[in-house]
């Protein structure tokens, strides 16, 4: 069975922010914080099922602010599906990202 195409979610949801970031190659730790009840993890799952993006998760040891072990994860796309997305309306759908947010054009 081949695999569906990724779809672009909406620009001003939490999925479409997550994405952004992952578009843009950016780290995680550098996005706007997420609203609501939603985990970040919960986000990707549905970028990956719903949305058909193939996003890498890479989980590594860390410790907590309060000294306790536990482990991070980074999430990332590969760069030949960046490459792709872009090409195919992504830099279409941040522009639109931009202007809904009310960003000056060109940032973010």
């Amino acid at each position: 069975m081949p695999s569906k195409p990724p779809k672009f979610p909406g620009p001003l949801t939490s999925r479409g922010a997550v994405l952004a970031v992952l578009l843009s190659n950016d780290d995680q730790t550098g996005a706007e914080p997420l609203q609501g009840r939603v985990t970040l993890a919960a986000i990707v799952k549905t970028l990956k099922r719903k949305y058909h993006w193939p996003i890498e998760a890479s989980s590594f040891p860390a410790n907590a602010a309060d000294g306790r072990a536990t482990w991070a994860t980074v999430y990332s796309l590969p760069p030949a599906v960046i490459a792709a997305a872009l090409d195919a309306g992504g830099r279409e759908w941040l522009e639109r990202r931009t202007v809904a947010k009310g960003a000056p054009r060109g940032a973010g």
